[in-house]
């Protein structure tokens, strides 16, 4: 019951937030602004909220008492994998420069984030893949392929925007290079490149929920993020898109 509820929640949420971020920007990073109640650092944020989908995934298939998969396996590790990254690295690799996070964002995250682990988890721990015949292991290489080249993409992007500033450094500048003459944001790209792989590859409803609210959640971030530097930077290339190279 409680599984159907989360994958409801995360299906329903998906076009809610695209509407609501196109209008309203979340105030965090280079769109921080005060008026959103408590806030903590920026490095504490994103390991408090990032947390539970590091953990909870896992701790529902461990406490299934099931045996699963080896595809399952493969899909639980690569999600820790990424998230190992997104709970303890990225926040760690931060430059602490004051920035802050609204504890209410920390909390909408924290809480979608365990309502995520745990759809994802039960279906690894009870259906799983499916598994067997050419075009599934094709299906299936095709989405891991994806996956790791998202994965990559993501932690290049990020340490290229940590690199933009010297030691002692404040403020913002233009990347250049690699995808960034493309798109503005290539570390979204990389996740969404990321979930449509592990989605494709698990071919599952709770898979498919997470790689849609991910397009709904980073598109409209992409959007403002694009926005930004054209109205920071006069000279900020003007045919780099948003997200997708060459579409959008």
């Amino acid at each position: 019951m409680l599984n159907t509820i989360a994958l409801l929640v995360i299906f329903a949420s998906a076009p809610l937030v695209f509407t609501l971020l196109f209008f309203y920007t979340a105030p965090y990073g280079r769109h921080y602004r005060p008026g959103w109640g408590p806030s903590v650092s920026a490095r504490a944020g994103w390991m408090i909220m990032e947390a539970p989908a590091f953990l909870v995934i896992g701790i529902t298939v461990l406490s299934s008492g099931r045996s699963v998969s080896t595809l399952s396996i493969v899909l639980l590790v690569l999600w820790e994998i990424h998230y190992c990254y997104r709970t303890l690295l990225f926040p760690l690799l931060m430059k602490d420069n004051g920035k802050r996070f609204p504890l209410v964002l920390v909390a909408f995250a924290f809480i979608f984030n365990s309502l995520n682990g745990y759809a994802n988890g039960m279906f690894l721990a009870t259906t799983g893949p499916a598994t067997g015949g050419f075009m599934s292991g094709l299906r299936v290489g095709l989405g891991i392929a994806m996956f790791a080249a998202g994965l990559l993409t993501h932690i290049l992007a990020d340490r290229d925007l940590r690199r933009l500033r010297k030691p002692g450094e404040e403020g913002y500048k233009v990347p250049r290079g690699g995808l960034f003459e493309y798109v503005s944001n290539p570390n979204y790209f990389g996740e969404i490149l990321e979930w449509s792989g592990w989605a494709l590859a698990a071919w599952s409803l709770p898979g498919l929920a997470f790689a849609v609210f991910t397009v709904a959640n980073l598109v409209p971030r992409a959007h403002a993020n694009r926005a930004w530097y054209q109205q920071t930077f006069p000279d900020y290339p003007k045919e780099r898109k948003r997200v997708i190279p060459f579409l959008f």
